[in-house]
């Protein structure tokens, strides 16, 4: 047998042992499942962040172990089974995939998205957008809306066209800022969906350079935090401009570190 269906035939079997013998694996449900799901996504998001491969492995794994888990809850309730749904994700992707399977021609990724959506709404779907989840982030959200609405020819010609909306959207919620008026979170919100769309334009993905970012000041503060007190001083007691000298020592050591 290929050593990667014997692997996955493994943790088949090995699901079924746990569904059947460990008391814990027994009670799950599909909705006690779904908050672990989320945590363990959010951890492989981190290892890729972190680009440690080690870390990557072993949260793939678990994030398999959750797909089997959900197929076997799926056959128990008569409703869908592994074989099921991996034969119908294969059916989805050659549907799909003309270019491949089929004599459509498309030659670069924008065409290959632009039939992607195409088949979609030719399945039943009512609007481009309908495959957006409800309950991702906002900053995810905002980048898959504007990728979606792309797909159909919604889109701005040019980067310099997306940047001069960022810099309009900047001055609007500068009006509303200085009326103190209730639209300044409306305006707010137009401001980082225009940086998105920019984003998208110089090949930055916001949510990775948004989480970098977090990390790089996270990691600057910690490192603050433990030269005060090495230093022998109390940081509740210090003010901005004390606290700002070990910030400029802590950036420094970083950016010496590469960190």
């Amino acid at each position: 047998m290929d050593q990667r269906l014997a692997a996955f035939q493994r943790l088949l079997d090995i699901m079924d042992d746990l569904r059947e013998k460990c008391p814990w694996d027994k009670k799950q449900t599909l909705d006690t499942l779904r908050p672990l799901t989320i945590e363990e996504t959010y951890e492989l998001a981190d290892a890729i962040i972190d680009n440690d491969l080690n870390s990557l492995k072993g949260e793939i794994g678990d994030l398999f172990l959750h797909m089997v888990f959900y197929c076997k809850i799926g056959e128990e309730q008569n409703a869908f089974d592994v074989t099921s749904v991996l034969n119908a994700i294969c059916d989805k992707l050659v549907n799909r995939h003309p270019h491949i399977y089929g004599d459509t021609i498309a030659t670069t990724e924008d065409e290959v998205k632009a039939n992607w959506e195409k088949i979609k709404l030719k399945e039943g779907k009512t609007s481009v957008l309908e495959g957006v989840p409800s309950s991702l982030p906002a900053m995810v959200k905002a980048s898959r809306i504007q990728e979606k609405v792309k797909g159909i020819g919604f889109e701005w010609d040019n980067k310099e066209d997306v940047w001069e909306k960022v810099k309009e959207e900047l001055e609007e919620f500068h009006v509303e800022h200085m009326k103190n008026s209730d639209a300044m979170e409306e305006e707010f919100g137009d401001i980082l969906f225009s940086l998105v769309n920019y984003a998208r334009f110089v090949d930055i993905n916001p949510e990775n350079a948004l989480a970098r970012t977090n990390q790089k000041f996270i990691n600057r503060f910690k490192l603050m935090e433990t030269m005060i007190r090495e230093n022998g001083d109390d940081i509740n007691e210090m003010n901005l401009q004390e606290m700002d000298v070990y910030w400029d020592k802590a950036k420094k050591q970083l950016k010496s570190s590469n960190i």
